[in-house]
């Protein structure tokens, strides 16, 4: 689709919308030389590189651009093609060796259990994934993840259903709570904690660790430590005959089939020892009242609203069709992002000519490393993107393109970038006059002009 270059004022979104300021075309009638042509052939032509929605569109990737490349005569993976478009057809302003900053969890090996699954994505999969790494899991109802801890810090995100978590903290308080879709969790290093699906249905849920090199096979499990520990020395811990752990597991349980837990009342310890934790490990993410902006909704959950979650910061993002998150990058952290629903094309820059275009859907994961400048676009024009970005950090931090060059003296930036064209350069710095972030840019309309040319 061919967009007009007339560039639309987006307003404040700390809150409510601004209605958009249409600026004059920067330069002649507002037209530029459209793609012309089916895409990926040889007649098309789009020097302003727009996206392709080939999925969308039923298109078939091939490496043409602008007239230069050829078909392809070898074997092929057309599905595969068709996932990452810009890999087979990169942008004109890709340049470099940039290592890969793509994973699906489809690509991920699934371990099996009764009642559920896990599958992750690591350094080991994605060797980008450096600060955190990621859990996919499913249990069904009343299916536990067996009580256990680790050493890393545990940030999880409820993607279906509903589940039970249960947590003890370092005063010996207890914490029991049930949580639904959009609901998330937090356990810091080595707290023991357990989880139970409740729903009918099942539950399933993203965890992520403040460590790229976490396994999930690599947890403290409470019947493995018991299999590996003298009877008699659990006999003196207890307080009990050893013969009673005659009837505990020999190995470890991980994921297994449980009863069904009554209500969380009905199933709290009555004993004198029984204390609630003061800590609150749950946060609603999705009930947060979000940040509108011209092309989405926006919610942010760090340790500002979320106390406890000192190590992982994130965003939720609804991002409309054919709107774009801005260009930006992150100072502190590299951003983990999980794609929940849509497609999307997303450039990274990195600094000394290098950047790559990667195209990503429901169940993948992408990785920026701190500072390195990205987008990231709807490539539909039809259906929303859901998006979390994820950061091993206390809290969202992220600079504005936008907001930075309008906040920089004007003749600055007109030297910079418009220095053969000064009045051209005042209209750009009149777009962005008002200089205020606008996270998720709308869709920009389509003139007569280009109705006609389409």
């Amino acid at each position: 689709m061919h967009f007009s270059p007339l560039l639309v004022v987006l307003g404040a979104c700390s809150g409510v919308s601004a209605a958009p300021v249409e600026q004059q075309p920067l330069t002649g009638n507002g037209r530029h030389a459209g793609p012309h042509g089916k895409p990926y052939t040889p007649e098309h032509r789009d020097p302003y590189d727009g996206k392709i929605d080939a999925i969308g569109d039923k298109l078939q990737p091939l490496p043409w651009r602008n007239g230069d490349g050829a078909t392809m005569l070898g074997p092929r993976n057309k599905p595969r093609e068709r996932e990452n478009p810009d890999i087979i057809r990169p942008p004109s302003t890709d340049h470099g060796t940039m290592q890969n900053m793509r994973w699906s969890f489809a690509d991920s090996h699934i371990r099996i259990e009764e009642g559920g699954w896990t599958r992750e994505t690591t350094i080991r999969e994605l060797p980008t994934s450096i600060e955190l790494a990621g859990v996919n899991m499913r249990l069904e109802e009343g299916v536990i993840r067996e009580l256990h801890w680790h050493k890393e810090a545990e940030w999880a995100y409820v993607l279906e259903g509903r589940v039970r978590i249960t947590a003890l903290d370092t005063e010996g308080g207890s914490f029991v709570d049930d949580l639904e879709k959009g609901d998330l969790w937090y356990f810091p290093a080595g707290h023991p904690h357990s989880l139970q699906g409740l729903s009918p249905n099942g539950t399933e849920f993203l965890l992520i660790f403040d460590d790229g090199h976490f396994s999930e096979d690599s947890t403290f499990l409470l019947t493995d430590w018991v299999a590996r520990t003298p009877k008699k020395v659990l006999s003196e811990n207890f307080r009990v005959a050893p013969e009673v752990f005659e009837a505990t597991p020999d190995k470890e349980k991980y994921i297994f089939q449980g009863r069904e837990p009554d209500s969380i009342d009905k199933e709290l310890p009555k004993g004198k020892g029984y204390k609630k934790s003061k800590l609150q490990f749950t946060h609603k993410m999705l009930a947060q009242e979000p940040m509108n902006t011209t092309g989405g909704l926006v919610r942010i959950t760090d340790s500002t609203n979320f106390p406890l979650s000192k190590t992982v910061a994130a965003a939720h993002l609804d991002i409309q069709p054919g709107a774009l998150r801005e260009m930006h990058w992150h100072p502190t952290a590299d951003e983990w992002s999980f794609f929940i629903k849509g497609r999307a094309r997303v450039t990274i820059f990195a600094g000394k000519g290098n950047a790559r275009t990667f195209d990503y859907q429901a169940g993948d994961v992408g990785i920026v490393p701190k500072n390195m400048g990205h987008f990231i676009e709807n490539l539909s024009d039809d259906e929303p993107l859901e998006v979390l970005e994820i950061f091993r950090a206390d809290e969202f931090k992220d600079f504005s393109l936008f907001q930075w060059l309008g906040e920089t003296p004007r003749k600055l930036v007109v030297d910079h970038m418009f220095a053969t064209d000064h009045k051209t350069g005042e209209k750009f710095l009149d777009a962005i006059w008002d200089a205020e972030k606008d996270p998720i840019k709308g869709r920009v309309g389509i003139d007569e002009e280009d109705k006609e040319e389409l």
